[in-house]
């Protein structure tokens, strides 16, 4: 990998960049996308096999660590991605999500795991009152710096207009042929 370094002027600190070579981006863009497909593929017949294979009850012999692991990883995530908000790092964004994925799993396994039992009330009332509204507003916390950093990136390459949606903002804005990027004619709503 060729990389260069490059000081930034506000900090004083060397970054270490990749060079804009399009061969090298496109090479990655495609084995990411062969990736995730290849997931996508092998996830759809185990979800079928384990939904006629598994049985219907199961006694889990370390239950309490399995529980506890999943709430220091949800706890880890949280702290994380609090921390990257009192610093202000981007960092938030990929620790906003998962902690988010993490809360909306939470939900889910308290709600199905009690059903048809007496405590499902309080894991139903927990995640809808407690961990779906906070996975929704991490979710949409890290959303709106990520337009921010749109907006600014936008800007700095002294592009005209508002930078268009995120479902269709080009992963590598300063490489997209021009022609691909238009700007959102709508205006913004949220910042």
């Amino acid at each position: 990998m060729n990389e260069q370094s490059t000081p930034t002027a506000s900090t004083n600190m060397t970054v270490k960049a990749f060079p804009p070579d399009s061969s090298t981006l496109r090479r990655r863009h495609r084995r990411a996308v062969g990736q995730l497909a290849l997931c996508v593929f092998v996830l759809v017949p185990w979800t079928v096999y384990l939904a006629v294979s598994l049985p219907d009850r199961f006694e889990a012999r370390y239950w309490p660590m399995v529980w506890v692991g999943f709430d220091v990883m949800l706890l880890v995530s949280l702290a994380g991605a609090g921390a990257a908000v009192w610093l202000r790092r981007q960092a938030l964004i990929p620790l906003s999500f998962v902690a988010a994925t993490l809360l909306v799993c939470d939900a889910w396994f308290d709600v199905s795991l009690s059903w048809g039992r007496g405590d499902v009330w309080g894991s139903i009332a927990s995640a809808v009152l407690v961990e779906l509204p906070l996975a929704f507003l991490l979710v949409m916390r890290a959303r709106r710096v990520l337009k921010i950093s749109a907006r600014l990136a936008w800007r700095s390459l002294g592009l005209a207009g508002e930078p268009p949606p995120l479902y269709r903002l080009p992963l590598f804005v300063a490489l997209a042929p021009a022609s691909s990027i238009e700007p959102d004619s709508r205006g913004t709503k949220d910042a």
